[in-house]
């Protein structure tokens, strides 16, 4: 049985129905009809014996010819009474419905989120029912036109179907916007909960639609595969040198870690018959750089007890540095790690590759870091070899700089160009026309088209409008001068492969005029107008979510919501910042579009920025808790300035590898890549001078209201 019709519109109101039939009895002079056809309120009726007869009759050409063609008579779901009385004759109402232009219902029930039975202000029994985004639009254009053709006294209706019966016909007095309705009538609670269940399965059965869709060819496939792989090797080995240059034999063993590490993901991956992407090699580049951060924070640490301690025993620094750079190095990768599941549950396709290489990479990078090195070293402790770990060279000793910069003096400075660039960012996007969103977020179809020599993308777009019918037409460059991005919304609402092979001819048609030059079409994807409000709405979600499980997880490590807010303003302003940068770049023809890579990036920056702004809080912690007598600014200050050498090494390692994917990771990576340089750098900046002064401030602020409230 069919069951997905839902919303059949009336052709017209029952009254007219009645009248059309009645007036076709008298043409015909029919006594039979006149016999068997009974007349309620709602229009013509027939006993449960006589259906049968109608139905043969309502079949036979010559009462077919006097309906028109999209006319369908069918019979109400349950009988009701004649008269309206109960112990009444027991009749079925027959219903006239108007069917859609394709024969098809106007509306479907695939686009119901929910219908349940509910009380009405007035004490009886209705239906209340919520439609999809998408749904909302097709229901709101559907009771406009219906309300529109009828008259208070006559008002149309809208039939609700299922398996060819019709479960309720409630009148439409005015278009209703929204997506939510409410069905109400003579219902008892038993046929209003019945009706809730009808309205609820007819979204079951519907059709299978390809809402996301992408297709990458052999040449641009095998292109991201190299892409990947010089990424990663040229990541692997910078870091491998940087390391080794500033960690001398502490380098190697941390490299040794960094090479286990890559082993363990890769294997792992391979157990799981995970298929590596794009993103997927990026989570693992971004791996790289963030793998050595542990090693960073227990070397500089050691450093600092050998520093504070001359007399003290190598093995005797190895086993504290570990131990107090621990409590830093787990919040950090809780941190990171929460966010990067967020990431995995809210995204779709390649970035929940990038989310679960993330997580892989976080928790052997966790492992291999605290746990490996510890073994190595603690093995050459027990052969008498420790004190010939040597952790500084030559370029350690020439950048190793003890500062003393009034971090928490200058913070309204810091506040000051903060804002400036935000509002620079405001007002360069105002420039733009707003931000360049991608397929994921506006919906419709994108295709990377390779030509045989160098194009200008705003005469390809001319040549292509009037055949895309000039709808959301975006032409631009990506990656060679050859090759060009075209994003189109053209027919975006409609998801069927029909529609998809009537854009792509479109566009090869607007594209024949250079045909000379070999246009061909390298990939292409698809996104429906309802996933892309369905990945805007997930990725909204995403950050609002993040930001506040890192609220809670500050809160509950710090035991302080001073230092939560702080941590939270700082993530926020890293991602203002990060937006008012591209819109910036914009400013300069450096288009990069929000997509769900770029909110990868987001979240990303969200779980790398809140691990130096952790190292930074459990520094100011420990040190106000060993110098509680000194001033909370000063003590605030010497906190900030020891961790500043490890907390700009811990960003060079990851600005390495994030400036490689920038360079190597082509096209695709670009704006990725872009938002984490910039992250990258500003992260680093709110952790030191953000983060910190805020907490002071918001600190100040409770005292002084304590203060005042003492007086």
């Amino acid at each position: 049985a069919d069951t997905t019709n839902l919303a059949s519109q009336l052709g017209s109101d029952s009254d007219s129905a009645a009248k059309t039939a009645s007036d076709s009895l008298n043409t015909k002079q029919s006594s039979l009809l006149a016999e068997i056809f009974k007349f309620t309120y709602y229009g013509p009726a027939a006993t449960l014996r006589d259906t049968a007869r109608v139905n043969r009759l309502m079949a036979s050409p010559e009462v077919k010819s006097i309906f028109p063609s999209n006319m369908r008579f069918l019979w109400a779901a349950k009988p009701s009474s004649l008269t309206g009385q109960a112990g009444g004759e027991e009749v079925l109402q027959l219903y006239a419905v108007k069917k859609g232009r394709d024969g098809k219902a106007p509306l479907t029930g695939e686009y119901i989120t929910n219908a349940r039975q509910e009380i009405s202000q007035t004490g009886q029994p209705e239906v209340s029912m919520s439609m999809s985004s998408t749904g909302a639009k097709k229901w709101k254009k559907l009771t406009g036109e219906v309300a529109s053709k009828g008259t208070p006294q006559n008002p149309y209706s809208i039939a609700i179907v299922l398996d060819d019966n019709v479960y309720s016909a409630p009148t439409v007095r005015e278009e209703i916007p929204g997506g939510n309705s409410s069905i109400s009538g003579n219902f008892t609670i038993e046929e209003a909960q019945d009706l809730a269940q009808v309205l609820k399965a007819g979204k079951l059965p519907a059709p299978t639609r390809i809402v996301e869709e992408a297709v990458v060819g052999p040449s641009l496939g095998q292109e991201a595969i190299n892409q990947g792989l010089l990424s990663t090797i040229a990541g692997l080995v910078l870091v491998i040198i940087f390391m080794v240059m500033y960690y001398n034999r502490g380098g190697l063993i941390a490299n040794f870690a960094l090479l286990i590490n890559i082993f363990f993901i890769l294997g792992i991956l391979s157990q799981f018959g995970a298929a590596l992407t794009l993103p997927g090699i990026a989570g693992i580049v971004l791996t790289l750089g963030i793998a050595v951060d542990a090693n960073v924070l227990i070397f500089e640490r050691i450093k600092e007890e050998l520093r504070q301690n001359p007399g003290m025993m190598m093995k005797d620094a190895i086993a504290k540095g570990y131990d107090r750079a621990f409590s830093s190095i787990f919040d950090s990768n809780v941190t990171s790690i929460l966010v990067a599941f967020i990431l995995y549950f809210f995204g779709t396709g390649p970035v929940k590759g990038f989310a679960i290489t993330l997580i892989i990479g976080i928790i052997c990078s966790f492992l291999t870091a605290v746990y490996i090195t510890r073994l190595i070293i603690d093995k050459m402790a027990e052969r008498g070899a420790a004190d010939k770990l040597k952790l500084n060279t030559v370029f350690t000793k020439a950048l190793n700089i003890r500062t003393n910069i009034n971090f928490v003096g200058n913070r309204k400075k810091v506040y000051f160009f903060s804002v400036a660039v935000i509002a620079l960012g405001i007002v360069a996007a105002v420039i733009n026309g707003g931000f360049h969103m991608g397929v994921d977020f506006k919906g419709g179809r994108s295709y990377v088209v390779q030509f045989d020599k160098e194009m200008v993308a705003s005469d390809v777009r001319s040549g292509i409008s009037d055949d895309l019918k000039g709808e959301g037409i975006e032409v631009k460059t990506f990656g060679s001068p050859d090759r060009l991005k075209i994003t189109t919304s053209y027919l975006a609402d409609d998801e069927s492969q029909e529609a998809d092979k009537k854009v792509e001819a479109a566009l090869m048609g607007g594209l024949k005029e250079y045909n000379t030059l070999n246009p061909h079409i390298l990939s292409s994807a698809k996104v429906g107008a309802t996933m892309a409000e369905d990945i805007q709405r997930t990725s909204q979600i995403a950050i609002v979510l993040s930001i506040v499980v890192i609220f809670l997880y500050i809160l509950l490590r710090f035991r302080k919501w001073q230092y939560s807010l702080g941590a939270v303003l700082a993530l926020a302003h890293d991602v203002i910042i990060v937006f008012a940068m591209i819109a910036i770049a914009g400013l300069f023809g450096i288009n990069f579009e929000i997509d769900q890579i770029m909110i990868a990036a987001i979240l990303t920056l969200v779980g790398y920025s809140i691990n130096d702004t952790v190292v930074v809080f459990d520094r100011v912690r420990e040190e106000l808790e060993l110098n509680s007598r000194e001033p909370e600014e000063t003590v605030i200050n010497r906190a900030i300035n020891i961790t500043l050498s490890r907390t700009i090494v811990t960003s060079l390692t990851v600005f390495i590898v994030v400036v490689i994917l920038f360079i190597f990771g082509g096209e695709v990576l670009r704006g990725f890549s872009y938002a984490l340089l910039v992250g990258v750098v500003f992260g680093t900046y709110s952790s030191i001078c953000i983060a910190t002064p805020i907490v002071l401030d918001l600190q100040k602020k409770k005292e002084s209201e304590k203060v005042a409230v003492t007086a």
